[in-house]
């Protein structure tokens, strides 16, 4: 049984070196993919392009909006001379926010009056329109805090009252990427391994070589070993160069250990393999197999955690995210990345990941069989 299994195992090898155009998609576009959504799947926003009306032209609306131009969140790319053109230049996309400063800005700041201004946001999209939201609100606090203590000739840190200093664990800069990167890695295994384990099967049928085996003394557990085999090296080298590049290019820190965290993304590994046989069992064509792979992947995106938060989610469908195998990969792949925890603390993420190994390979084998049959 061995010998039968080795012998396949290595026509399946020879078989890839002979495509070397399917190898270098295999390991080029998980690559890509890692590079593409790493710098572009980003929720750090800043340098906003931000179009001024002043008003009154004064002083204080100077200074107003230089500390709006020396955060980081506003770049002032326009001054307009009518309220009417903000409207134009916002609806045609051309800044993301709008700071109206009325006229006797000036003058009411210097009564110690406290004069209103208008800070507008394009809420097409709701992401930047929150941070834009937020940060204007910031600055005009920070310019009140400054007054306050000049009128004062005190810190307001000085006055009565609480202040809350709060911490951030395991990301302390709430850098994005660190967040993404991770989720990235299950994402890009799970999909990639599923697709290759599906369409390398298919096509051995399409070919007709599938019923060349078949008459053979070859069992189909042995077919199907031999065949996820190479597979799974080539997942293992697709996970060490995704953790190498989240390293070197996005500098994400590993805070766990390594050896663990391949030793579960096997585990995980066997999932979606799983779920490639089942799918080659299925498909009749490689494009029908991608299809169907592709499928799969829309649920994985927005139920697994990977960039829509599940806590948001409504109550029912948090629950269906308890029925996809990437959320526990998710939850496994972060701790031991973000927070350096072990075992003791994913335990139920990994009896979950196994259920779903042991249930799929089991689906998978016996509808495989079947179709062989």
């Amino acid at each position: 049984m061995f010998l039968r299994t080795f012998s396949l195992v290595r026509k399946e090898f020879i078989h890839i070196g002979r495509d070397p155009r399917t190898l270098a998609i295999m390991i080029i576009m998980p690559l890509m993919q890692l590079i593409l959504l790493g710098y572009a799947a980003t929720t750090d926003i800043e340098h906003l392009r931000t179009a001024v009306y002043d008003g009154d032209r004064s002083q204080a609306s100077r200074d107003l909006i230089q500390t709006y131009q020396a955060s980081n969140y506003f770049d002032i790319v326009a001054y307009v001379d009518k309220e009417a053109d903000l409207t134009y230049l916002l609806d045609h996309g051309d800044v993301r926010g709008a700071l109206i400063i009325p006229a006797g800005f000036g003058e009411q700041m210097a009564a110690r009056e406290r004069p209103d201004i208008a800070f507008l946001v394009d809420g097409s999209d709701p992401t930047v329109a929150n941070t834009v939201y937020a940060a204007s609100q910031q600055v005009g606090q920070a310019l009140s805090s400054r007054l306050i203590e000049r009128e004062l000739g005190r810190q307001v840190s000085e006055l009565p009252g609480v202040e809350v200093r709060p911490r951030v664990w395991y990301n302390p800069n709430l850098e994005s990427t660190y967040f993404t990167i991770p989720g990235l890695m299950v994402i890009v295994l799970f999909l990639y391994t599923t697709l290759f384990t599906s369409t390398a099967i298919v096509r051995e049928r399409e070919l007709g070589t599938i019923e060349q085996l078949i008459v053979t003394p070859i069992r189909p557990l042995e077919l199907i070993v031999a065949k996820v085999i190479p597979y799974i090296l080539i997942s293992f080298l697709i996970i060490i160069e995704v953790l190498t590049i989240g390293v070197l290019v996005f500098g994400v820190p590993i805070q766990g250990s390594v050896p663990l965290l391949l030793g579960l993304a096997g585990l995980f590994l066997i999932t979606a393999l799983g779920i490639g046989i089942l799918i080659s069992s299925v498909a009749n064509n490689q494009q029908e197999a991608m299809m169907l792979t592709f499928a799969t992947m829309l649920p994985t995106f927005i139920l697994s955690g990977f960039f829509f938060p599940i806590d948001a989610m409504p109550r029912w469908m948090q629950f269906l995210t308890y029925l996809i195998p990437a959320r526990y990969g998710m939850v496994i792949v972060r701790g031991i990345v973000l927070k350096g925890i072990g075992v003791e603390l994913l335990f139920e993420q990994i009896v979950a990941v196994l259920i779903f190994s042991v249930v799929v390979i089991i689906l998978a084998s016996r509808r495989f069989k079947k179709k062989l049959e």
